[in-house]
């Protein structure tokens, strides 16, 4: 199967263009830049904001399914800069359906969205019928990406899905998440040396639920097949597991074998709790998690650093 991934060069594009093209499909990543790529994943140079390039790219390449994760992902940053949230998950978006649509038979999409489009004070677990009450601008963005592909689905044009990530983490070979902004992350940067503390806000009992990058990706391969012409389903893709940050460093403590230096700030005005309901997944799509016990997310996570930093020598 031809298959085109946007964002295959970030953390979660790289694991699904590198899942997929070890299924044997034939892979293309639709980038703008020369950062380093899966074996095997063909590069393609566009740029989601000039539709004229996707276009291009489009007719050359006439893949029959996109896996669309080219997006700007942190919300904090969506605040300060929400303009650009809105162009680069929106306009971008809106580009590659426009491509998408302009095939003679209908195409497929598989595009990664997020748990933050629901809000913050609704039920848990989550799930599929919680109304989406976006709290914050990356929020809103992924939910209007989510309506548009949704519309333009229900013209026949395409069938889509949608998969509403939770929290992300592990690694991939030596493809790790470069953002320290994240926990895991920057756990893996302090147990290394590279930042002097692990600072919590609170102490440490907030909820989240943590998810390997391969499962992830393994849900998108796996939705490949459900995409239907005609319709939009979405998808929450988590662990279901609960997991405290205090229940992180633990976990990282004892894959490292040493206490981590830990600063306790102020709690934050955050969720007390964000987890996912995945039965929908796990009936419909056959997906399960299979890597994503806390130890093995934050031990891949540790070993695609080193093993990176150790090839590069």
């Amino acid at each position: 199967m031809k298959v085109m991934v946007t964002g295959a060069t970030g953390f979660v594009g790289y694991a699904v263009a590198a899942s997929l093209a070890v299924g044997g499909h034939e892979v293309s990543a639709l980038t703008r830049s020369e950062r380093t790529l899966p074996p095997g994943v063909k590069p393609v140079s566009a740029d989601l904001l000039d539709a004229r390039s996707v276009a291009q790219a489009f007719r050359a390449e006439r893949p029959g399914v996109v896996c669309h994760l080219a997006a700007l992902a942190r919300v904090r940053d969506s605040r300060v800069d929400p303009l650009g949230y809105w162009r680069t998950n929106v306009d971008g978006t809106l580009a590659l359906l426009e491509a998408l649509a302009a095939r003679e038979s209908p195409g497929r999409l598989v595009a990664a969205s997020t748990c933050a489009l629901y809000g913050e004070d609704v039920p848990q677990p989550i799930t599929e019928a919680q109304v989406p009450q976006p709290a914050n601008p990356y929020g809103s963005t992924k939910l209007a990406a989510d309506r548009a592909i949704a519309d333009v689905a229900a013209t026949g044009a395409i069938g889509a899905i949608s998969l509403r990530a939770f929290n992300i983490a592990g690694g991939v070979g030596t493809h790790a998440d470069p953002d320290t902004s994240r926990l895991i992350p920057k756990i893996v940067a302090v147990a290394r040396g590279e930042a002097p503390e692990l600072t919590v806000n609170g102490d440490g009992s907030v909820v989240r639920d943590y998810l390997h990058v391969l499962d992830m990706a393994d849900a998108f391969v796996r939705a490949l097949d459900a995409c239907e012409p005609g319709t939009w389903k979405a998808y929450n893709v988590g662990s279901g597991n609960r997991s405290t940050i205090a229940d992180v460093i633990a976990a990282a403590e004892e894959v490292i074998g040493r206490p981590l230096p830990v600063k306790h700030n102020p709690p934050a005005d955050e969720p007390k709790v964000l987890l996912a309901d995945p039965s929908l997944a796990e009936k419909e799509l056959g997906w399960r998690p299979q890597r994503s016990d806390l130890r093995q997310i934050v031990r891949d996570a540790y070993n695609a650093v080193t093993s990176r930093d150790s090839a590069s020598e």
